[in-house]
């Protein structure tokens, strides 16, 4: 079954520039699709259009109209004084709207109740019973626990959270209110990893649809059952997650490159004797014609475009000689607000050359960790750093000193360096032409990071420390810095969510958990396969077991007359449950006696269920 479509979709927001161009694609009931492309390639407008909030200029879509749709994006309005619980709760609105109607009945019906209001009633509680209105409290728990929303935040203002947050309770609210349809932009850009792979799990057991924008490399492996890649407004298809995409675009870029260098060679040689047979077809006009008839044969022959390669940043960092062994220590560090230690009794070197995770969930510390080393914030203990060191440091939330300059004068200023310097080290950054103009204010948060990374690459730092470096880059420009993160000689320490960045770069890891700092000498899948060691090697909480109930003892005939007991009981037991069945219909009208009649079928029915236990161990005794 068809779940969306959507055939030759075309939106402009400037007149001749279309950013969707007859985009057509299908998604099938049950497929998690990876949408990909740069950033601005019409992502986030694509699934604008697919939950109604934008128009498009031409083409059809169509969303099967008996599924709940649901979008993780723009972060909706709630009234003023929702907590986080308000928020969370409002996913069940429509089974709260149908509990205060059963309460309300329930208060009409103590003096007497009709037949019509019986019949409401006993659908009110069918529905109720349906859509999980009894596990409210158990989904709550469940989706808070898996994205690391703590018990104790869920009593906080809505508004008072930040932006991260909001997300994060938002996405919790969506996946609480059971939508077939899930459209999810991002993610994972604003929890940890532990949130990131309990979503994974969600999704991967999720039985409704998926379509997912993420630069998460990692996250797109583990859920994507294909991809589709938008591309210069149209879309183009790969069958398998994302590595399996990679392996393919390359592979279709080099097939497409080799047709069309082909072709050139052909055309190249056939233009070659067109002008030779020209020349010679002076005086011989057999021969001119064959020449013309050659070169319409060559107009004719359906050319290969040349494939395009993208741009990419030509940038390094600027290295200072480090002389000496130890590039930073720490003795006895400690770190605490008010009441509460993020950290403690901290013991670390570093010496040169290395490459240091640090990880933990959200809300740990880590980004206090790096202020506390960098002198930013005040904590106990002693930091020496060694004589020749110079830092550089990308923090989460950028901030420009002068929002209202653009990039060019930002360079000029803050680098003092000559018109044409400024020019070419943002060009290195694919900042050209007119977007130098551009006032920095105005950039998104890529962009923003993108600048910042631009003059800190300028400098000459032998630590370079990166606090999620690749938060707001799509999957491009994730590659770029990477690829000057990697000529970089000098050490590295970085707090990072992105599995793939990890992977690739740490040689160490510091696992920043309850207040304390371990150190892992090894790399990131060493140190996931330590802590599943650590799991399975954890003494299990063993359930107390419960007192088996005394066997009679004696022979089998004692057991035997145990079991025709057991018998006629469990025979009177059922006799009594068929009287309280027909008494419940005779009083079908009467609210107050029905209430009474249930209850009491539903403590006989324990106690035949008792019963059938204890014939059942007699049969085995």
């Amino acid at each position: 079954m068809i779940d969306i479509q959507v055939k030759n979709l075309t939106k402009f927001f400037v007149i001749g520039e279309n950013l969707l161009e007859d985009l057509s694609f299908e998604i099938q009931e049950g497929e998690c699709v990876a949408i990909l492309g740069r950033n601005g390639c019409g992502k986030t407008t694509l699934f604008n259009i697919l939950t109604g909030q934008m128009d498009y200029d031409a083409g059809e879509v169509f969303v099967n109209p008996h599924k709940r749709l649901g979008l993780i994006s723009q972060i909706p309005k709630f009234p003023a004084g929702y907590t986080v619980e308000d928020v969370l709760r409002s996913a069940f609105a429509m089974l709260t709207k149908t509990r205060e109607r059963m309460q309300l009945l329930e208060h009409r019906m103590t003096s007497g109740a009709t037949q019509e209001q019986l019949q409401e009633y006993d659908t009110l509680v069918n529905r109720f019973q349906a859509g999980g209105g009894y596990e409210m409290d158990v989904q709550v728990d469940k989706i808070c626990n898996g994205l690391g929303i703590l018990f104790e935040q869920r009593a906080q203002m809505f508004d008072s959270l930040s932006g991260g947050e909001k997300t994060r309770v938002n996405l919790a609210r969506l996946l609480l209110e059971k939508t077939d349809i899930l459209l999810l932009d991002e993610p994972t850009n604003h929890l940890d990893l532990r949130s990131v792979e309990w979503l994974e799990g969600y999704i991967n057991s999720f039985k409704g649809t998926v379509l997912a924008i993420s630069h998460d490399r990692y996250f797109l492996d583990a859920v994507a059952d294909r991809v589709i890649e938008i591309t210069d407004g149209h879309a183009e298809f790969y069958s398998g997650n994302y590595t399996f995409y990679i392996d393919e675009k390359q592979a279709r870029f080099n097939l497409q490159l080799k047709q069309y260098e082909q072709e050139q060679a052909k055309l190249k040689q056939l233009g070659y004797t067109v002008e030779r047979m020209k020349g010679w077809g002076i005086n011989n006009r057999t021969l001119y014609r064959r020449a013309m008839s050659i070169q319409h044969r060559m107009e004719r022959i359906k050319k290969t475009e040349k494939p395009k390669t993208e741009k990419t940043m030509k940038a390094t960092f600027g290295e200072k000689d480090f002389s000496g062994d130890v590039v930073f220590q720490l003795k006895n560090v400690e770190k605490s607000f008010g009441e509460r230690t993020l950290f403690s009794n901290v013991e670390l070197k570093v010496e040169g050359g290395e490459r240091i995770a640090l990880l933990g969930d959200n809300g740990t510390g880590k980004s206090t960790f790096i202020k506390c080393l960098l002198g930013q914030e005040d904590c106990k203990g002693k930091i020496q750093f060694g004589p020749t060191v110079k830092w550089g440091y990308l923090p989460q939330i950028i901030k420009f000193n002068h929002p209202e300059r653009s990039l060019y004068d930002t360079m000029l200023y803050e680098k003092n360096c000559t018109p044409q310097v400024a020019r070419d080290r943002l060009g290195a950054f694919l900042f050209q032409g007119e977007d130098v103009f551009k006032c920095v204010g105005n950039l998104s948060g890529g962009e923003q990071s993108r600048l910042r990374l631009c003059m800190l690459m300028d400098e000459k730092i032998n630590l370079l420390i990166l606090d999620e470096p690749t938060n707001h880059l799509d999957i491009a420009s994730r590659e770029w810095v990477e690829a000057a993160i990697e000529e970089f000689e000098g050490v590295l320490l970085f707090v990072s969510h992105d599995r793939y960045f990890i992977e690739k770069f740490a040689e160490r890891i510091w696992l920043l958990e309850d207040g304390q700092i371990r150190d892992f000498k090894c790399g990131y899948s060493k140190y996931r396969s330590i802590l599943e060691h650590e799991a399975m090697t954890k003494p299990a909480v063993t359930a107390v077991p419960k007192p088996k109930k005394e066997k009679p003892k004696g022979g089998t005939k004692e057991m035997d007359k145990l079991v025709r007991r057991l018998e006629r009981e469990i025979e009177k037991q059922e006799s009594v449950i068929a009287q309280l069945d027909a008494d419940i219909e005779a009083a079908a009208a009467d609210y107050q006696e029905l209430t009474r009649l249930l209850e009491e079928k539903e403590n006989a029915e324990l106690v035949l269920l008792g019963l059938m236990e204890d014939w059942e161990a007699a049969q085995e005794g």
